[in-house]
């Protein structure tokens, strides 16, 4: 059904409403944390419900709660549940600084940078997130930072630059599941696409540390002797590699933690509990926000908002190439908007699984173009959390932490050329 340019724009109203809120509400601010993602998401909400017409508030309201209440939406749901958990148990029971220490303790003192890169890389595969490895590293890398007499910046820039490693590619990533289960693909084969792509950005990185970033000197790194804390991140990786299904990896990965935490001390029956409850507590506006985009998006769809889209990107799609370029130029306009690139994959991410599927492309490889392109951007921009993170601990500027960031700068130069060449080759019938 054609839908008329004016119906098209009031249907995608509610996502300007959100994006204009959030945006100039930070900018007025000064501020891009000033203003909840979560209260621009229940403002466009409500004015979404506002415009519909034709039918009662209780059918709107209803229209709502169904693309909230989604299967997909509350499988989501059960996965960051248990990611909270398990994210927040294995920090209490220490596995985040053995897992620092264990790291840092193989990497030789004379290619410290490289070591740094790797070690950044290990630890957000393991713990999922970018903002988790800039808190774990950055102290430490700053400490180092002083003893050698280098580039504060610099350094700090490596580590951050390593963290995306892992937030576009580890299975209990944030983006990884939301890249995954929007697009309904495995994240077994994402991860497959997924590293042909970022994996020459990595290497280049890597030869740009081993030419130009040999520190002289040797430097002296606290060595721990309780590694087996960092089991639990092992275990969750070799689970996820094998093919296990991301809740029962979650759910492994709890058991082995509270295990340890018993068998060592630190946990006692009321302390588990505890540190349950809290890591839940750390996702309810992540799993709030993943509930009020499905209503969003539902009652946007319903509107035919989808529909008028999809015919504005793909009027002058030709092929693959056109198709793909409009999905990350979508995740990317939306990642620099809300300056999260979890958000901006759940609000772009039914559009881009409609191109996708016109156009014959791949889940696994929309997955991956979405996710790719989300960490290039919340790499660039200072106004991100990761940046804010890292230069708010290193007392250095984001600005001057950008101007090192080899990695993000080299995924998001892999993602246009993976579009133009049209590498790696998947089919649409493997998802």
């Amino acid at each position: 059904m054609e839908i008329s340019h004016k119906r098209g724009l009031l249907s995608l109203s509610p996502i300007i409403v959100l994006l204009m809120v959030y945006l100039v509400g930070s900018l007025l601010a000064g501020d891009f944390y000033r203003i909840p993602i979560g209260v621009a998401f229940i403002t466009a909400a409500i004015y979404a419900i506002a415009i519909t017409r034709g039918e009662s508030l209780y059918k709107r309201v209803e229209t709502f709660s169904r693309g909230a209440a989604n299967s997909n939406i509350m499988y989501m749901v059960w996965i960051f549940v248990l990611a909270g958990i398990f994210a927040e148990s294995a920090k209490q029971m220490g596995a985040v600084d053995a897992t620092v220490q264990l790291t840092l303790h193989f990497i030789p003192d004379t290619f410290l940078p490289t070591g740094i890169f790797i070690a950044a890389c290990f630890i957000s595969m393991s713990v999922g997130t970018s903002v988790g490895t800039i808190v774990a590293l950055t102290p430490v890398v700053t400490a180092l930072a002083e003893q050698m007499g280098c580039n504060t910046a610099w350094i700090v820039a490596i580590v951050v630059g390593g963290s995306f490693f892992g937030d576009n590619l580890s299975f209990i990533s944030d983006t990884t599941i939301a890249a995954t289960q929007s697009q309904g693909c495995k994240m077994r084969d994402k991860f497959r696409t997924n590293l042909m792509i970022v994996l020459p950005a990595a290497i280049a990185t890597l030869i740009i540390y081993l030419l130009w970033g040999i520190p002289e000197g040797e430097v002296a790194v606290e060595r721990s002797t309780e590694w087996f804390r960092a089991i639990p991140y092992l275990v969750v990786i070799v689970c996820a590699l094998s093919g296990i299904n991301v809740l029962g990896v979650l759910m492994i990965g709890i058991i082995v933690t509270m295990t340890i935490g018993f068998a060592c001390g630190t946990f006692d029956v009321v302390s588990a509990f505890a540190t349950a409850g809290e890591g839940m507590g750390s996702m309810l506006e992540l799993i709030l926000v993943t509930l009020l985009a499905g209503g969003l998006m539902n009652v946007v769809k319903m509107g035919g908002g989808f529909d008028y889209l999809i015919a504005l990107l793909t009027k002058r799609i030709s092929g693959r190439r056109t198709a793909e370029a409009s999905i990350a130029a979508l995740t990317a306009l939306t990642n620099l908007c809300t300056a999260n690139n979890t958000i901006a994959i759940l609000t772009a991410g039914p559009i881009a699984r409609d191109i996708a599927a016109r156009f014959g492309i791949s889940p696994r490889r929309s997955a991956s173009l979405m996710d790719t392109t989300s960490c290039f951007v919340q790499g660039i921009i200072p106004y991100g959390a990761q940046l804010l993170m890292a230069s708010g601990l290193a007392a250095v500027s984001p600005l001057q932490i950008i101007l090192h960031l080899y990695y993000p700068v080299g995924i998001g130069i892999m993602v246009v050329v993976a579009i133009i060449f049209q590498f790696p080759r998947s089919r649409t019938k493997k998802v």
